[in-house]
């Protein structure tokens, strides 16, 4: 028997909640649409899908019609609590705050502040939440914008008092994002938490909670001040890493821990049962309420990064001079290096490369070097190609990550002169660059 069939037998359609008896087992969960005839698709209340085939199903009874929906907790009103700090959550988006649709199986966003406080009442517990929507901003689709409005937003949010801000985001660019605000935030009084979750707030297997628990926990019971990301620290619902903004890269698609530090070491570790802190750096900004905020939210627009790869052309560096760009970071092979030699006369058109890029110095372009490698940092004294690209202009970027380079390279350009920029890009201002590499 065939999917259609088998669901006509049942009376059951797409979206309708069932109980299905396979394997002496008893399944419960909506029907999911299912790409192979044979195989049935069960939304599960863990939030998992299982496919189950179609002849192993002994009996199926539907116990809901298709209208319907579990998972989403009831919205309640924000009440405060004498003798508790208080912190604001403000939201961009992303997975943190999105849930799964059981009838579909589909993730959407769900943006009502209320609705991440009805998700985790655990947080009620640490301290009282001021809970703001700043707008819907997928991290696919930053721009330097939105790091304006997301400063706005937490001087605002200090103004009004709050002890700490939790900023949720997704977490395909969180990283990058921590890094931008980390250079606009200047002379923080207190914490500013990015948080994200790789599996949406209502699965089983959700990081949601625990961030957000853990950072909360690090707002109150902590002395940090500045930006800084809480994410899981390992597979399991241990603890979560406090890393560094500037210094934190997210290394895979999917796992809970896939954000870890690089060329550095998280600045502390949040024991999720117990709430217990231990840091691992002791140079770190301490809160000061009498500290005032300066908010230098201003990103100059034509800046660009520029990965070095195989079988490069010289159309692909000219690009940025006839477009007039003012920065551009160039994400290097090894201690930073491109491609400009000529081995032999298959690479004749490297003369034609390392020209674009004189060109391109010449034009006022302020060119940084940073390293596609993940750990380590550029040195380009070591080979005659380093010297060549230093001699026409290129400075070099030490251990930062290239998106790091990317955007404090943009924040300098919109804050400071050429002359101002060239000399800051190397020089440490957020905890961007290491005395020494690890």
């Amino acid at each position: 028997m065939n999917y259609s069939l088998f669901l006509k037998k049942h009376s059951v359609k797409e979206g309708s909640l069932v109980e299905l008896h396979a394997d002496s087992k008893v399944y419960e969960g909506h029907i999911l649409p299912s790409n192979d005839e044979s195989i049935i698709v069960l939304k599960m209340k863990s939030g998992y899908n299982i496919g189950i085939a179609i002849e192993r199903v002994t009996q199926l009874h539907k116990l809901a019609s298709e209208e319907a929906v579990v998972g989403k907790a009831k919205a309640e009103k924000l009440e405060k609590k004498e003798g508790l700090p208080t912190i604001s959550i403000l939201h961009t988006g992303g997975t943190i705050a999105s849930r799964v649709d059981y009838r579909t199986g589909a993730v959407f966003s769900s943006f009502v502040p209320e609705d991440l406080m009805a998700m985790f009442p655990e947080l009620g517990k640490i301290a009282n939440f001021d809970s703001h929507l700043i707008s819907n901003m997928w991290s696919d689709d930053l721009r330097f914008k939105h790091f304006s409005l997301i400063a706005e937003a937490v001087e605002k949010e200090i103004k009004k008092g709050a002890e700490g801000i939790i900023v949720g985001m997704g977490t395909d660019n969180l990283a990058v994002a921590a890094a931008a605000l980390a250079f606009a935030l200047e002379d923080l009084p207190v914490p500013v938490i990015i948080v994200g979750a790789q599996r949406s707030s209502d699965r089983g297997s959700s990081d949601a909670a625990m961030n957000l628990i853990c950072a909360a926990n690090f707002i109150t019971k902590s002395d940090f001040a500045g930006v800084a990301i809480c994410m899981h620290g390992s597979a399991s619902d241990d603890f979560c890493n406090i890393l560094p903004a500037c210094k934190t890269r997210k290394l895979h698609t999917s796992a809970r821990n896939a954000f870890k530090a690089v060329n550095g070491i998280p600045i502390a570790k949040v024991d999720y049962q117990s709430g217990n802190i231990e840091f691992f750096k002791k140079d770190y900004l301490r809160k000061d309420r009498k500290r005032k905020l300066a908010v230098k939210d201003k990103f100059e627009d034509k800046v660009g990064l520029l990965k070095m790869h195989i079988h490069m052309v010289p159309e692909q560096f000219a690009l940025y001079r006839k477009l007039k760009f003012k920065g551009l970071v160039i994400e290097g092979t090894g201690l930073g290096h491109t491609p400009g030699h000529v081995p032999n006369e298959h690479a004749k058109i490297h003369k034609k490369i390392f020209a674009e890029i004189s060109r391109l110095g010449k034009s006022g372009c302020v060119m940084v070097m940073a390293s596609q490698c993940i750990n380590g940092r550029v040195n380009m004294n070591v080979y005659d190609k380093g010297q060549d690209l230093m001699k026409m202009g290129i400075v070099q970027g030490e251990d930062m990550l290239a998106e790091t380079a990317f955007v404090k390279l943009a924040w300098l350009l919109g804050n400071y002169d050429k002359k101002e920029a060239r000399e800051l890009i190397a020089k440490n201002m957020r905890g961007e660059i290491s005395e020494r590499s690890l």
